[in-house]
């Protein structure tokens, strides 16, 4: 993290220092049931990581109701509350999904009267056909491969306190948008997004995605340990689509291993890192927050933005 010169940069003993007064909001099971495939996360990562970053958010919600409520005064109009928007970024198999969904329990949890929604940028991903109409399936993941026109108006939609929008799904056992299936948010007052690309440049060069967003968050790692866990994942995948047919990784699952874990390896070289390095670690230092994990998905370091 040498490159971020505009952060505080914090131990994971200082980190916890900060806030103390917390208790975990969930129980070790339930956590064990949200965390991603192949992460690795403990009830003394929430007290230690997670309940200070909580208590920051609730610090950011505060100043953001303040600014809007000072907004509504200055122009001497009632102005409508709009949703506090968390954007949460990093590579793939880093373990921002097990970030984001732990946030929203959290979160829901402390502030029981909060509606918190948590969506993926995955479903804004266009159908396997569309990427090959386009020549793009081997770039999928790389910015051009999302709708994000659409993103963006679903973002704006949000903001605006549209109710009952519809974003599409998507499927890691079929590796593709799902046809007429989607996913309904209604006028959440805490909006997760997250996704590799949240914070990335805009399509139309007149706007960011993270302009959306009140906090954003990074989870960084050195590239070779996320490889390491991008492969360990991969191979897990294998072990649960050896008897489903309808799963994209099963003709891997019931080909020859080394094969399967060599082609996993061309994977991550040409796309992943790839992205990782061209398009998705240049946006870290647009987050206010990065969590950096070393051996075991262990954080050790924090950044927090100074300004």
């Amino acid at each position: 993290m040498d490159d971020i010169t505009n952060y505080y940069q914090l131990t994971r003993q200082e980190w916890q220092g900060f806030y103390r007064n917390g208790i975990a909001p969930l129980t070790d099971e339930e956590l064990q049931q949200i965390k991603s495939f192949n992460d690795q996360i403990s009830l003394q990562d929430v007290l230690d990581i997670y309940i200070p970053l909580t208590h920051l958010i609730h610090i950011y919600m505060k100043e953001y109701e303040s600014l809007h409520l000072s907004k509504g005064l200055f122009m001497q109009e009632f102005v409508p509350s709009t949703p506090f928007i968390i954007g949460v970024a990093g590579s793939v198999a880093v373990g921002k999904s097990t970030t984001a969904r732990l946030l929203q329990m959290m979160l829901s949890r402390t502030f029981k009267r909060r509606n918190v929604q948590l969506i993926t940028t995955d479903g804004f991903l266009y159908p396997t056909d569309e990427l090959k109409k386009r020549g793009i399936l081997d770039k999928k993941g790389f910015p051009e491969s999302y709708d994000m026109e659409r993103l963006l108006t679903f973002l704006n939609a949000v903001k605006n306190g549209e109710d009952n929008l519809q974003i599409p799904m998507y499927s890691h056992e079929v590796y593709d948008i799902i046809p007429d299936e989607f996913e309904t948010i209604t006028q959440p007052d805490i909006l997760i997004v997250e996704g590799i690309n949240v914070l990335q440049l805009p399509a139309n060069q007149q706007i960011y995605i993270s302009d959306f967003f009140d906090f954003s968050i990074y989870v960084d790692a050195d590239s070779k340990l996320i490889e390491s866990w991008y492969l360990e994942r991969f191979e897990a995948l294998l072990n649960l689509a050896k008897d489903d047919k309808t799963n994209y990784y099963y003709e891997y699952a019931n080909g020859p291993r080394e094969e399967a874990i060599n082609f996993a390896k061309q994977v991550w070289q040409d796309v992943n890192q790839k992205n990782l390095e061209d398009f998705i670690l240049p946006t870290r230092s647009r987050a206010d927050v990065v969590l950096h994990k070393s051996d075991n998905h262990t954080i050790d370091k924090i950044s927090l933005r100074k300004f």
